[in-house]
C-alpha cells in the first residue's frame, strides 16, 4: 500500500481529469457547456481544487495569453477507481476574435490534489463568427 501511495505521489497511477464539452465550435459570448470527468486513480486521494483557464494561442509569434480563468474550490475525496462528474459552464467573453491556422483558443485544465502532482488536461475549441 505504501509504495502504492508514494507512487501516486509522483503521479503514477493519480486521479485523472478531462473536460468534456458538447462541441468544439463556439461564437464569441456563447456559453460553453460540459463537465470535467474526475477519474480515481489507484489510492484514495484529496482534491483541493479544479483550475479551468481559456488560453488564446499565437502560433506565429510563439505566444500565450491567459482570457479568463474560474477555480472550484473543494476538499472532496476521490477514491480509488471512483468516477465523477462535476457540471461545467463558462461565458465565452463576446471579444475573441476567430480562430485561424495562427491563431486559437484552448481550456487548460488543472486538477490540483492535497498532496502530490497535479493532473492537466487541455481542449481545443475554434471560434467562428456567424454569417
Amino acid at each position: 500500500m505504501l509504495i502504492r501511495k508514494y507512487t501516486a505521489l509522483i503521479g503514477i497511477g493519480s486521479a485523472k481529469i478531462d473536460l468534456l464539452l458538447e462541441k468544439d465550435t463556439y461564437y464569441p459570448g456563447e456559453i460553453v457547456v460540459g463537465h470535467f470527468n474526475i477519474n480515481g486513480g489507484i489510492i484514495e486521494q484529496g482534491i483541493r481544487r479544479v483550475d479551468c483557464d481559456l488560453i488564446y494561442q499565437n502560433i506565429n509569434k510563439q505566444t500565450e495569453q491567459v482570457i479568463k480563468s474560474f477555480t472550484i474550490h473543494t476538499s472532496t475525496i476521490i477514491n480509488a477507481d471512483e468516477e465523477t462528474r462535476i457540471p461545467f459552464t463558462f461565458e465565452l467573453p463576446s471579444s475573441l476574435v476567430a480562430s485561424r491556422q495562427e491563431e486559437s483558443y484552448y481550456f487548460k485544465t488543472k486538477l490540483i490534489f492535497n498532496e502530490g502532482l497535479k493532473s492537466d488536461d487541455e481542449d481545443v475549441i475554434k471560434i467562428v463568427f456567424k454569417s
